[in-house]
């Protein structure tokens, strides 16, 4: 009778809370990814303005170019250098605590830059503060949203929250040319710390870090209770780092998208606006053909998602890769000073490829690394942000001294194509193969 008691008992231990055994009719886990979407999307609002500003501050202060598209760059480079870091910290501390950090320094950046007068304050406020904060909120957070709320529906979630920045990008960039066009760049600069400090109160209020914390299991996977916190965080993602830096797998997936982050983030969003002012298009025509980009990348990805739920990761990033680079080689041949078919074509296109590789590459990590996925995806979206700092200065750089962006069109056209055969040599790793375990 003591033996069957004592198994009831530890049976009852194994049990989930009583909140975990009921089904609530919209799983929290929903709720959780909306308040990622909305987070995502106002910590993205920095990103509408640098290809908005690379004009005015030129006019303004007599920057070159290339000293603006150093800032834009470190921004870039910190923001992918962040984010494994963040995503181990949000172990640590929690979703909660990090995000809401993030969130106010990437305020601090944007309104402390109504001030500066010297090139070295750019670096400071957009490079230094705008990047670690942005990098923080990166894509490794919406990873780890997804790793811990959702074992169902995976590819479909990761979409949905990668296209927020696209989302971001498609409210702010014609609300901050607007702005910039009749008041000047600082009260954009305002607007965006703002767009940031709004989305606090919703973290803090309606966030939580783990399903546990609530009493439910994942959106279609079992109850797990919430780990202790990660200690460590540092030494852990260096620790995870090296560990995959001895695969195969890790270099493809980090010189892939080191590729993808220079053909967008690093090229169009920082480069597009002044390339199409060049032909005689205006900065508002121009930044809202960025925008409608923004439209079809949330289509895209958001599809991207769904096929990556049913198809091989590796194919699909060949493809988007392939045809990511034949668009940009025709680009050069459609500026022009007014929009017409061929350009809101390319627009149309590009705009569902823009981050389209997201899904594929973040289940790619998932299959191959496992529990350490999130921070792994950490370091590739690293490479991401390097290869987009790169380009961003270079850009600069090009237009400076050839007085065109044309070739850095060519050049990364041809990048991609070498992303495309890089995907397809990924090797597969059997459902029964074990992934790198955690360190």
């Amino acid at each position: 009778m003591t033996e069957t008691i004592e198994s009831a008992a530890q049976d009852d231990d194994r049990r989930p809370p009583l909140e975990a055994r009921r089904r609530p009719r919209v799983h929290r886990a929903w709720i959780v990814a909306a308040v990622t979407f909305v987070t995502i999307i106002g910590g993205a609002a920095f990103n509408s303005l640098p290809g908005l500003l690379i004009d005015p501050l030129h006019t303004e202060f007599g920057w070159s170019r290339g000293e603006i598209g150093l800032a834009v760059s470190i921004d870039m480079a910190l923001y992918g250098l962040t984010a494994p870091f963040a995503a181990a910290l949000m172990d640590r501390f929690g979703i909660r605590r990090v995000v809401a950090a993030a969130l106010t320094m990437v305020a601090a950046g944007a309104l402390a830059s109504v001030w500066m007068t010297a090139s070295w304050q750019l670096m400071i406020y957009w490079g230094l503060l705008v990047g670690l904060g942005t990098g923080s909120m990166a894509m490794a957070f919406a990873a780890t949203v997804t790793n811990r709320w959702f074992v169902a529906r995976r590819g479909l979630v990761t979409g949905i929250l990668t296209a927020a920045g696209a989302s971001g990008q498609l409210v702010f960039l014609p609300l901050c040319a607007w702005i910039v066009d009749e008041h000047g760049w600082r009260p954009a600069s305002v607007t965006v710390a703002l767009a940031a400090l709004v989305v606090v109160p919703f973290v803090c209020l309606l966030m939580r870090d783990h399903p546990a914390d609530v009493g439910l299991a994942p959106y279609g996977g079992a109850y797990v209770a919430k780990p202790a916190p990660a200690r460590g965080a540092a030494r852990r993602t260096l620790k995870v780092l090296f560990k995959a830096a001895r695969t195969g797998p890790f270099w493809l997936l980090a010189g892939t998208f080191a590729i993808c982050g220079a053909s967008t983030n690093g090229l169009i969003r920082t480069h597009f606006v002044p390339s199409a002012h060049d032909h005689g298009m205006p900065i508002t025509a121009a930044a809202s053909l960025l925008a409608v980009i923004g439209i079809f990348d949330v289509i895209g990805t958001i599809f991207s998602g769904w096929l990556t739920d049913r198809f091989d990761a590796r194919r699909l990033l060949a493809v988007y890769y392939a045809l990511r680079g034949i668009s940009l080689l025709f680009l050069p041949m459609l500026m022009g000073p007014d929009v017409r078919p061929p350009m809101v074509f390319f627009i149309v296109f590009y705009g569902l490829d823009w981050v389209a590789t997201v899904p594929p590459t973040l289940a790619l990590c998932r299959e191959q690394y496992g529990e350490d996925s999130a921070i792994v995806f950490g370091w590739v979206l690293a490479s991401h942000q390097v290869g987009a700092a790169v380009v961003a200065f270079l850009g600069g750089v090009a237009r400076d001294v050839f007085g065109s962006y044309d070739v850095v069109w060519y050049a990364s056209g041809a990048l991609c194509a070498v992303a495309a055969l890089m995907s397809l040599v990924i090797r597969r790793v059997r459902a029964s193969s074990a992934a790198v375990p955690s360190g």
